[in-house]
């Protein structure tokens, strides 16, 4: 049977114990409508609960709140539960305190998101072959420290990590640890042809989108891709820092934090090279109304956060996504060029070596053996 996860905007009137209650309410009834409810996170400071809950549909879910107590939820998305799990902690109650019948649980779900990214500088092949070891080796150490910062590990590839932490404190002191190391490796394996990037991005696990955190992740990874530091975070992510360190101020020399309004126009920018970036009639000029802003405006605020111009961002996001289609192997050297949003080929081939280092047909015949 599927498992959801609902989302509850409660009152400021009510309490962690009002919610314990509601939750026994469902569990009284819930053989009625074939539910099973497996726990649920409740955050006294934002007012947001959120249940855990099996079910054979959404509409089941509804109706048994509806008759138990009359929470209806806000929204409602299916889940798998060991992802629940990997982001939260858990899939079932807390451990109920002695001499208590009711197990009150105030326990906040929300969460620091941290996306961790491996860069290549170069794609010729002794040098990939020297980074795949350098980031085998520096991987086992990130998994280390990541422990000892309680990051819990939701999801792994090779150049990428996803991490979750309660505590936002930790999770900060740990991007400046992994750093650090970092720094320290890269002295001692110098040169070296990988670049390590941090963000991080903090929020709640249901906001209408289809999956867990999946407005923080974009926005974390979003922050990875684009903005020009090793460790980036976001408006939240700092004031929640400063808040919980007795409004100690970030240190901008080590971390590049945005505020709102560059997280706005982040994913503004985003949004809209995501639709456009195979075009190749898309121009400069095309970016300023959709965006809102005058040609001068958007250069100060793209070079701000990226330290390029609208051209050179533009042409390493079609170079970004045509590796990723080499890499896939959709198509010969043209193909990937027009797809990618090149007019030619002989361009395309040699844009592509400027940036890695290799022509892509070398690159291509590299992966296929």
């Amino acid at each position: 049977m599927p498992i959801y996860m609902d989302r509850h905007d409660v009152s400021d009137a009510v309490t962690a114990e009002i919610v314990a209650q509601l939750h026994q309410a469902d569990l009284k009834i819930q053989h009625e409508f074939d539910c099973r409810g497996l726990t649920y996170w409740f955050d006294e400071k934002r007012k947001t609960a959120f249940c855990l809950v099996e079910a054979p549909n959404k509409q089941a879910i509804q109706e048994m709140h509806n008759h138990a107590h009359g929470e209806v939820s806000h929204m409602i998305i299916e889940v798998e539960a060991n992802i629940v799990e990997s982001f939260l902690g858990r899939i079932e109650d807390p451990e109920k305190a002695l001499n208590s019948d009711l197990n009150i649980i105030n326990d906040p779900a929300f969460r620091t998101i941290m996306v961790i990214k491996w860069t290549r500088k170069s794609l010729k092949t002794k040098d990939l072959i020297q980074s795949d070891l350098d980031i085998k080796r520096y991987n086992e150490l990130i998994i280390e420290t990541l422990s000892l910062f309680n990051g819990r590990l939701v999801k792994q590839q090779k150049d990428y990590f996803l991490v979750s932490f309660e505590s936002v404190s930790n999770a900060l002191s740990c991007a400046l640890k992994l750093q650090v190391g970092f720094q320290s490796f890269t002295n001692n394996h110098n040169p070296l042809n990988i670049e390590l990037k941090i963000a991080l991005s903090a929020g709640l696990p249901v906001t209408g989108k289809d999956t867990l955190f999946e407005d923080t992740i974009k926005l974390a990874e979003r922050m990875c891709e684009t903005v020009k530091a090793a460790i980036i975070v976001s408006s939240e992510t700092k004031e929640l820092y400063e808040s919980e360190n007795y409004n100690t101020v970030l240190n901008s020399k080590q971390v590049f934090s945005l505020k709102p309004e560059d997280e706005i126009f982040l994913n503004r920018l985003i949004n809209f090279v995501d639709k456009i970036w195979s075009e190749a009639s898309i121009k400069v000029e095309d970016f300023n109304k959709p965006l809102g802003f005058s040609k001068s405006q958007l250069y100060r605020k793209l070079n701000a956060l990226t330290g390029k111009s609208l051209n050179t961002f533009l042409k390493e996001y079609r170079l970004n996504r045509a590796l990723n289609l080499l890499q896939l192997q959709a198509g010969n050297i043209s193909e990937v060029a027009f797809d990618a949003g090149f007019s030619s080929p002989s361009y395309f081939s040699k844009c592509f070596r400027k940036k890695f280092g290799v022509y892509p047909s070398d690159y291509l015949s590299t992966i296929k053996s």
